[in-house]
């Protein structure tokens, strides 16, 4: 233990989620690590009156732990929420979560016990799982949607601040995350992997997580793609590791689309019909593959079918938008 006697310290950004705040909260509560051995840090990017009442009310109950709420002073974003936290942290360890998740009783009491085992790790990453909404209907199993499939990417990938231990000296030795990343997206690989030149980072996997999925609206994979923006970030920042460890290929189609369905309309707008119709249909039938390859694992109820139609026939588009932008934004040859 060190400075006022904390193993680690609980960094838990959140944004104008106040119930999903409080059922993170009372899941840390009831750890089995004892309260005098870690304190919770929530920081508020949405300066919300109701997390903050939240937050006050669990922290006045007998036996919780030391909870403090915090409001950055500059800057928006997740990046910012959790540089605010760690840097106000008093323990060796900090402990990233989210607002919406579930942590297991054990989590704290694994992830230091799997620490105290590396001494060499800088950090490590803990087990995400993603409980499943779908039923059963009449001994049937249902399908998940291709939201609830990627919300279950969660569970493979290397290291998500969902469910991360890192020691404070370290972030420390590298000026915690960049808070360019403005958004949910990519800040916790670049994390990663600026962690990775100190030492290694581990898998604490009996430290686990819940991250039910959220219920979202119609289209949720069309503002998805504004996250690729910040790819064109990470590629600038770490080309080399972009390629081998998060895309080892460009959406070739998705340019194929936006390419074909450019020279359809020339070729139309010029009166030549007939010569539109080729480049349109390929692109189309490229349009109809990708909706096929969302469709392959998930729902394949009416509604389901029509978004995943629908949102397959703009994806490339914004997709391609949002990188190119991203590219001109942080000059870098990235596609």
């Amino acid at each position: 233990m060190s400075g006022r006697g904390l193993d680690v310290s609980v960094v838990i950004p959140t944004y104008g989620r106040p119930q999903l705040l409080e059922r993170c909260l009372l899941a840390l509560l009831a750890q089995t690590l004892a309260r005098e051995r870690f304190e919770i840090i929530v920081v508020d990017d949405g300066h919300d009156s109701r997390c903050r009442d939240r937050v006050q009310a669990i922290a006045a109950l007998e036996g919780a732990p030391l909870i403090r709420y915090l409001c950055p002073v500059r800057g928006k974003g997740p990046a910012v929420a959790r540089n605010a936290g760690w840097r106000a942290a008093t323990a060796p360890i900090v402990a990233f979560t989210d607002d919406d998740t579930r942590p297991e009783t054990g989590w704290l009491r694994l992830g230091l016990t799997a620490m105290a085992r590396h001494p060499d790790w800088v950090a490590a990453s803990g087990r995400v799982r993603v409980p499943p909404t779908s039923r059963r209907r009449r001994g049937v199993h249902r399908a998940p949607t291709d939201h609830e499939l990627m919300t279950r990417g969660l569970e493979t990938a290397e290291f998500v601040t969902a469910n991360a231990f890192v020691r404070r000296a370290a972030l420390v030795a590298i000026d915690g995350f960049d808070e360019r990343f403005r958004r949910p997206w990519r800040e916790d690989s670049d994390l990663q992997f600026r962690l990775e030149r100190l030492g290694p980072v581990g898998h604490a996997t009996r430290a686990l997580v819940w991250h039910p999925v959220r219920p979202e609206r119609w289209g949720v994979s069309l503002r998805q793609q504004r996250n690729v923006f910040f790819d064109a970030l990470l590629y600038r920042k770490h080309p080399a590791l972009y390629r081998r460890r998060i895309r080892r290929v460009p959406p070739w189609d998705y340019y194929a689309i936006v390419a074909l369905t450019l020279a359809a309309a020339v070729l139309a707008g010029s009166g030549r019909i007939g010569a539109a119709a080729l480049p349109m249909t390929v692109a189309l039938l490229l349009m109809l593959r990708i909706a096929a390859r969302r469709l392959l694992h998930t729902s394949r109820s009416p509604a389901h079918v029509v978004e995943m139609l629908c949102t397959s026939a703009a994806i490339p588009f914004l997709s391609v938008y949002w990188r190119l932008r991203g590219a001109w934004h942080f000059r870098t040859p990235f596609l």
